[in-house]
């Protein structure tokens, strides 16, 4: 049998750092001199290569841009490799999981996302043992079919599901969570995998890859005296296509007659309203409440269990499609998982 053969993308971030010993000062290491750094990448029963962006970038400065070359990255591999791993930085990579697990549409082998909280030239990094457990999971096979086959994030002994992860941590070493659905994989002595939270597609679906994201969108989160002039001069920004609401609760709002008209008037004209929990867990359940059911009946979209990284990203990516006739049933319909059905 052939060993599977994963592609390492380095984008950028943390883990690909190292510290220059004389000035102190974080530096980008090259990734072809990878196999020199973690010399334990060579007990790994799979073949690596690499590819890294020709200006790795902080994720602080992740766009939709960069989301498309990764995705096109991995359509210029996808016959060639039974998997990828994209070493990514920590702050966006929660919105740069969800972005691709839309854009890689019927994908049927894995994309494992990770990084690191400390530089991976540093004595007590997080970085090995991320990456190294990511290529793993990524080469996890089952009578020659990949055992993953989505878009997941590998952080601190778990594998989650890409578009429902959240970052938690700007400290610790487990800095992501996945607060509406358990992980579907953990590392300890043995590597063990929920098989049954697993999404598959069916094999007959071609693997294509969706490039255009729609950036004509916002996140607004409701809060105590927000005041209606602010309301209004949001929902009227120029070319603005949707919103995600982060409300309270399960998805409860002020019931003031000027919020509700405010936005009932931007979704006469045309705009998506996603109405999202600004909890760290839970559902909107629009119309449990006598403050969400108005909400509902002016036309406000339920986000239900989604995350805010995810909501967002699947909002750019509905938006930026010519063919769909009922928005409100394609957000509210599950994609990849990432929400209850």
């Amino acid at each position: 049998m052939n060993k599977p053969s994963i592609l390492l993308i380095y984008t950028g971030g943390t883990i690909g750092m190292v510290k220059d010993f004389k000035t102190g000062a974080l530096k980008a290491f090259n990734f072809d001199q990878l196999v020199e750094r973690i010399p334990e990448l060579h007990l790994l029963d799979c073949s690596i290569e690499t590819y890294s962006f020709d200006v790795p970038i902080d994720s602080s400065d992740m766009r939709p841009e960069m989301w498309v070359q990764m995705a096109s990255v991995i359509e210029e591999y996808y016959e060639k490799f039974d998997g990828f791993v994209i070493l990514h930085g920590s702050d966006t990579m929660s919105y740069s999981a969800s972005a691709l697990s839309f854009m890689l549409e019927n994908l049927h082998k894995p994309v494992i996302l990770t990084g690191s909280q400390l530089p991976i030239g540093d004595l007590r990094t997080d970085a090995k043992e991320n990456l190294i457990t990511a290529i793993q999971v990524a080469a996890l096979q089952n009578n020659n079919l990949p055992v993953i086959q989505e878009v997941c994030l590998y952080f601190e002994y778990k594998l989650y599901r890409g578009n429902r992860t959240s970052k938690v941590s700007a400290e610790l070493f487990n800095a992501f969570t996945s607060p509406n659905i358990p992980h579907l994989a953990e590392s300890g002595v043995n590597l063990r995998v929920n098989k049954s939270l697993l999404t598959y597609t069916s094999q007959d679906l071609p693997f294509t890859v969706y490039k255009k994201m729609s950036r004509d969108v916002m996140i607004l989160k409701v809060f105590p005296g927000i005041q209606q002039n602010v309301l209004q001069a949001i929902l009227n920004i120029p070319e603005l296509k949707g919103i995600v609401l982060e409300t309270y609760g399960s998805g409860n709002a002020p019931t003031e007659a000027w919020f509700l008209n405010t936005l009932s008037q931007a979704i006469k004209k045309g705009l998506k309203v996603i109405n999202v929990t600004q909890c760290s867990s839970g559902s909107v359940h629009m119309g449990k409440y006598e403050t969400s059911t108005e909400l509902k009946e002016i036309g406000v979209i339920s986000g239900k269990d989604i995350t805010t990284e995810a909501a967002i990203t699947k909002l750019m990516y509905l938006l930026a499609k010519s063919d769909i006739s009922d928005f409100k049933l394609a957000f509210e319909t599950p994609i990849c998982g990432e929400m209850e059905d």
